[in-house]
C-alpha cells in the first residue's frame, strides 16, 4: 500500500531541502538539488511497491534536480523511470533531448544517464506519478529504449492514455490491492510502457536522421538568438542546455558550414548594426548597444565590427544616418 514517505510542510524550513534529498535518494535516485528559495520549499512523496516495480506520487515547487556522471558512478540501480505529469509545467534533459512537459505527458528516463530536470519557482507546484523498475524487465532492446530517453511520449491518447489511466487508478485504489494484485498491476504497467515505446519507435524510424539533426540545429540557433545578450553564452552552456556534448554541438555547426563562435558573433553584430541604424537610437551610447548584445568590452566590439563590416561602429552609424550605402555582412550558411 502507499506509504507517506515525506511531507516537508511539517518540517522546519531549514531542514526541508536536506530531508528531501535524503528521502528521494532512497526512494528514487540520488541527485544534486538546487532550490532557489529553500525556506519556501514544499514537497511531498508517497511510494507504492508493485512487486519489483515501484510507483511514486511526487509533488514539489521550484527546484532543479541534476544527476551528473559522478553520482551515477557512485550508485546506479540500473532503472528505467517513466513519469506521468499530473500538474504544473516541467523541463527535462537527457541523452541529447530536451522535453517541455505539461499535464498528461509521459517521459522516459534512465538512471544510468545524466539528466537535468527543472520546475521554475514561478510555476507553482508540479506533480507527477513516477513508475520505476529494473531495466531488465522491459522486453525491448536497450538501443531501442535509449533513443527515446528524455523525450515526451504520447500520454493523452491511445496506449499512452491507457498507461496514464492505470497509473492514476493504481495510486487512487492502492488500499484495495492484494500483494499479488499489486505485482500483476506492476507488470501490466511495464507491458503498456513497452507498447508505447514500440509505437513511438515505429514512427521515429520513418524520420530520416538528417531531419532530426536539422530540427536540433534549429532549436539550438533559436536558443542562441534568445540569449545573445548573455556574455557567457559559450559552447559548453549551449550544449548543456540541449543535453548534448560540446563535440556534437561543434559537429552540427560544422555540417552547416560555420562554427558556434562565428554564428554567435554574426548574430550579435547583426543586432548591433540594426540598433546603430535606428534613428530613435542616435542618443544611445555605442558601448551600451554593444553591451546589450553580448560585447562587454568596447575594444573587442570595435575590432569585431570593423573586421565584419569594414568600418568602425561610429563610422557605420554616421554613414547610415546620412544615407550612405554600407558593405554587407556575410552570414553563415543555414539549412
Amino acid at each position: 500500500m502507499l506509504t507517506n514517505v515525506l511531507d516537508t510542510t511539517g518540517l522546519p524550513p531549514r531542514e526541508r531541502v536536506e530531508r528531501w534529498m535524503e528521502t528521494t535518494a532512497r526512494a528514487l535516485l540520488s541527485t544534486r538539488l538546487t532550490v532557489p528559495e529553500p525556506e519556501a520549499f514544499r514537497a511531498r512523496i508517497e511510494t507504492m511497491d508493485l512487486g519489483p516495480v515501484q510507483l511514486s506520487a511526487v509533488s514539489y515547487n521550484g527546484l532543479r534536480s541534476q544527476r551528473p556522471p559522478r553520482l551515477i558512478r557512485q550508485c546506479d540501480p540500473e532503472l528505467y523511470q517513466v513519469a506521468l505529469i499530473t500538474s504544473g509545467d516541467q523541463r527535462m534533459c537527457q541523452a541529447g533531448h530536451q522535453a517541455e512537459l505539461s499535464p498528461g505527458d509521459l517521459m522516459l528516463y534512465d538512471s544510468s544517464r545524466p539528466f537535468d530536470a527543472m520546475v521554475h519557482r514561478d510555476q507553482g507546484t508540479a506533480g507527477s506519478l513516477v513508475l520505476q523498475f529494473p531495466r531488465r524487465l522491459l522486453p525491448l532492446p536497450e538501443r531501442t529504449v535509449s533513443s527515446l530517453c528524455g523525450t515526451v511520449l504520447e500520454g493523452k491518447r491511445g496506449v499512452g492514455r491507457l498507461l496514464g489511466n492505470l497509473l492514476t487508478e493504481t495510486a487512487g485504489t492502492h488500499a484495495d490491492l492484494s500483494p499479488l494484485d499489486a505485482i500483476r498491476v506492476g507488470h501490466t504497467a511495464v507491458d503498456l510502457l513497452a507498447a508505447v515505446i514500440a509505437q513511438r519507435t515505429e514512427r521515429e524510424s520513418r524520420i530520416p536522421p538528417d531531419s532530426r539533426r536539422h530540427t536540433l540545429f534549429l532549436r539550438i540557433t533559436a536558443f542562441i538568438e534568445d540569449h545573445l545578450h548573455d556574455p557567457d553564452l559559450k559552447p559548453a552552456v549551449i550544449a548543456s542546455a540541449h543535453c548534448i556534448s560540446t563535440r556534437y554541438l561543434h559537429l552540427l555547426f560544422q555540417q552547416q558550414g560555420t562554427t558556434v563562435a562565428r554564428y554567435v558573433r554574426h548574430q550579435r553584430l547583426a543586432r548591433c548594426r540594426r540598433k546603430l541604424a535606428e534613428p530613435a537610437a542616435r542618443s544611445v551610447p555605442i558601448g551600451a548597444i554593444a553591451a546589450r548584445w553580448g560585447f562587454p568590452r568596447a575594444s573587442d566590439f570595435t575590432r569585431a565590427f570593423r573586421d565584419a563590416v569594414g568600418m568602425t561602429p561610429s563610422e557605420y552609424r554616421a554613414a547610415h544616418q546620412h544615407g550612405a550605402g554600407t558593405p554587407g555582412m556575410p552570414g553563415p550558411r543555414r539549412a
